[in-house]
């Protein structure tokens, strides 16, 4: 019955943990560039969008679809960043557990 409580404790703190974890992964923001700094997008842990910037001289009519692919690269930048900081942290915070290979945390 000891164990049971035990692992049970442990369940609540993990818990507790991976609360905290997807917290500040929210918090985090990060930013994707593309086209050499031209267009950059600043994202938080969770994907959101929260801010563009497009350089002025791309503001040409001929420009249209490289500035549509630029948005487009620099929003999969910051996305990739924050999934890596997300791993990092959910790597941190599983560290010691017997968790098979592939699965994804937070659930």
């Amino acid at each position: 019955m000891r164990d049971i409580m035990g692992m049970m404790g442990k369940v609540k703190e993990m818990q507790a943990k991976m609360e905290k974890m997807q917290a500040d992964i929210a918090a985090v923001e990060v930013e994707g560039a593309a086209g050499g700094g031209l267009v950059t997008v600043k994202m938080n842990g969770k994907g959101e969008m929260l801010g563009l910037k497009i350089d002025p001289s791309l503001f040409k009519e001929d420009d249209i679809e490289i500035l549509e692919d630029l948005i487009v690269a620099a929003h999969k930048s910051a996305k990739d960043r924050a999934e890596q900081i997300t791993a990092e942290k959910t790597k941190e915070l599983t560290a010691g557990l017997p968790i098979p290979p592939g699965m994804k945390l937070p659930f």
